[in-house]
């Protein structure tokens, strides 16, 4: 193969495939990922203050929720998803995989969020903390008001970064077919038979939006820090 008929393939390609790669890949893949670190940030909230109770039933469960999660691949956690979550709740049996997927990305997210979460509470001054009880403030009051607003600017980039990381994570979700960016190249290799080139558009595709999405977060921090 030359490189002008490799590169004229991956001009045909674009030509023909140029909404399966950049309206349905893109697109789910973004979606995937902004529900993945949105839900991620929600319940990962919760366990990073579940994890800083006082009742140790809630701290256990958390803590092994986390463990396992973080210490287990993230393809066999989807496998777990799609295979056992439907005998867990039936429901999901009969609905796409993309649900299953998702629910799995935003468990993933959220054991990686909580650790972000706990990380940045605990750098705020615990100063801060003695200073709102004093005035009168429930320990519930004063972590609301006043700890978690300022560990949300330490929070903020890193959570950006989790975005990024779960947009690249999102690739396996192709093993399920669910409509991602590499469900993408495997529907469009298995029409062309042309697996360098499928490979290279989805490959740039995925550079592209990480490197887009780090500039952007870049850029955002330096405004951030601009204003603190």
């Amino acid at each position: 193969m030359t490189l002008g008929s490799f590169l004229t393939n991956i001009i045909n390609i674009m030509a023909k495939y140029w909404q399966v790669f950049l309206l349905r890949g893109i697109g789910y893949t973004l979606l995937l990922s902004i529900i993945a670190v949105a839900g991620g940030a929600f319940f990962g909230s919760i366990f990073a203050l579940l994890k800083r109770s006082r009742i140790v039933v809630f701290k256990a469960i958390i803590s092994a929720i986390v463990s396992v999660v973080r210490g287990t691949p993230m393809l066999l956690q989807l496998y777990i998803g799609v295979f056992v979550f439907p005998m867990i709740i039936p429901k999901l049996a009969s609905l796409p995989y993309i649900y299953s997927v998702t629910i799995v990305l935003i468990i993933n997210s959220s054991a990686y969020v909580s650790e972000i979460i706990r990380s940045g509470i605990e750098a705020v001054d615990p100063g801060q903390m003695e200073a709102a009880r004093s005035l009168g403030l429930t320990q519930h009051t004063a972590m609301l008001s006043i700890v978690l607003p300022q560990a949300i600017k330490n929070i903020l980039p890193a959570l950006g970064n989790e975005f990024i990381m779960v947009v690249k994570e999102t690739s396996l979700a192709s093993t399920f077919f669910v409509g991602e960016l590499m469900t993408s190249y495997l529907l469009v290799k298995g029409n062309t038979y042309l697996t360098m080139e499928c490979l290279f558009i989805v490959g740039v595709l995925y550079f592209a939006l990480t490197f887009i999405l780090s500039k952007g977060l870049a850029a955002w921090e330096r405004r951030m820090k601009a204003h603190a």
